[in-house]
């Protein structure tokens, strides 16, 4: 796959969405989003915490609390990153689209850009109401070189997706959380993984001690 991004010159900002657990955000995470953003322009990337994912049930074990404030200071004093905690204000299951939708109403005009890696573009057509999703939102992959996925087959499953997806190669970074979990609960290193900050915030709360990732 090849990136083509396509830019609406009608729109006055371009704002991706890049949501996830973040627990805990790592270095990973803010390289996709950097990467994605600097490919494609975009004038701001909006982070977006998962409330309860349907697809992870079980799997959050910090609280919203740490979790947001991990991201806050991941990010900084960021000009072109800013957070919103429309999901964990949200009760229920955290569908993306609501999400984007919602973001669309807040933000009008907008032109929103809903940030993904190549794995989840694979498991798209089985989300709640995917034809929505890119009806809210373009798509912006981070292709991972070297591996190809089969883009005809999802378009044969979500038609709505043909030209509404951008895939850009992005070098990766061999970075999950869970790994950074169980590395903290086995008291091994965790520098280099996430930012200084996040990890004295990690040490300093104890979290990821007392269970498994």
């Amino acid at each position: 796959m090849s990136a083509s991004p396509e830019h609406d010159i009608h729109a006055e900002r371009r704002i991706g969405v890049f949501g996830g657990t973040f627990d805990p955000v790592h270095n990973g995470h803010l390289h996709i989003a950097r990467g994605l953003r600097d490919n494609l322009h975009l004038d701001q990337v909006i982070w977006v915490p998962a409330g309860r994912p349907p697809h992870k049930t079980g799997q959050i074990v910090s609280s919203d609390s740490d979790r947001l404030a991990m991201l806050k200071l991941a990010l900084g004093d960021s000009k072109v990153d800013r957070i919103s905690t429309i999901e964990l204000e949200r009760s229920g299951p955290s569908y993306t689209v609501d999400t984007l939708e919602r973001l669309n109403a807040q933000l009008d005009p907008v032109n929103l850009v809903f940030l993904m890696g190549e794995d989840s573009l694979r498991d798209l057509p089985t989300w709640h109401a995917p034809s929505r999703i890119l009806q809210a939102a373009r798509l912006a992959v981070a292709g991972r070189p070297g591996i190809e996925t089969d883009l005809d087959l999802i378009v044969e499953a979500l038609p709505a997706i043909t030209g509404r997806i951008d895939v850009v190669p992005i070098s990766e970074l061999a970075i999950s959380s869970s790994e950074i979990r169980r590395r903290v609960a086995a008291d091994e290193p965790i520098s280099g993984l996430v930012p200084p900050a996040v990890e004295r915030y990690i040490v300093d709360h104890h979290l990821y001690r007392s269970r498994q990732p």
